[in-house]
């Protein structure tokens, strides 16, 4: 099966392609020009998980949290391990587990001292890595166990609330404004999470409550896109009429 990949852009009228596939490994692609283009050819940057070779060849804590195993995580811990060691893209066991959804490991580590806000080579954390997954879970623990909210992630400079946002997870969403993430951030392409819901939702239910649950927590509704366009403005070009209705009710201007 394919990965899932999601593509962004910046240019007026783009849609999110999502490939739901189910097997690793997962990668999630956003092909645009940032501000600062990627380091990675050609213009692409990837929240990527392990994939299947990568998952075979670790050892030590890598290959513990790969597996769930909280017996062997203890053990290694006691036998000095690196907590924060990075595979070949940066992962550190603590990310693995996440990726694999092992909540058990990933307390486990993170009560031995792995960093909640350490990043990978292409600036993903524990805390978005869980939002994009829709792991409502682990976004909890990472959240409970000091994560930053407000933490500016991924080759785009965006956030964790950005992603759930973008990717239509209410629930994970929900979590992160309760925990006071920032509303209004804008990412290097212009967008705040509430942009992001519209621009790249598909103005069904779940963007719908997600742009709902932002303007109730205080998003500025009338913080424009980097070509001037409003909110409003934006769902009513998509013809996101529950979206557009919301605004309204808000006082959004077009």
């Amino acid at each position: 099966m394919r990965p899932l990949v999601l593509l962004l852009g910046a240019a007026a009228g783009l849609a999110a392609f999502v490939d739901h596939g189910t097997a690793a490994p997962l990668s999630i692609g956003f092909l645009a020009r940032p501000a600062t283009p990627c380091a990675a050819p050609p213009v692409s940057c990837a929240q990527t998980a392990p994939g299947a070779g990568e998952l075979a060849a670790y050892r030590g804590l890598h290959g513990a949290a790969a597996k769930g195993d909280v017996a062997a995580i203890v053990g290694l811990v006691s036998a000095g391990a690196d907590l924060d060691a990075p595979d070949g893209h940066g992962r550190t066991p603590l990310m693995v587990a996440a990726y694999k959804r092992h909540h058990e490991a990933a307390r486990a580590l993170i009560g031995a001292g792995a960093d909640v806000n350490a990043l990978d080579r292409d600036r993903y954390d524990l805390l978005t890595i869980a939002a994009v997954l829709d792991d409502v879970g682990m976004v909890g623990l990472a959240i409970a166990s000091g994560a930053d909210t407000a933490l500016v992630t991924s080759p785009y400079q965006g956030t964790a609330l950005i992603a759930a946002a973008h990717l239509g997870h209410v629930e994970v969403v929900d979590a992160l404004i309760a925990a006071q993430a920032p509303l209004d951030h804008v990412n290097n392409l212009g967008w705040t999470a509430l942009i992001e819901a519209i621009v790249l939702g598909d103005g069904g239910p779940r963007h719908a409550a997600i742009v709902g649950a932002l303007v109730a927590a205080g998003a500025d509704v009338d913080l424009a896109d980097g070509t001037g366009t409003r909110p409003l403005g934006l769902a009513r070009q998509r013809g996101h009429g529950a979206i557009a209705r919301i605004l309204e009710g808000a006082g959004a201007r077009p």
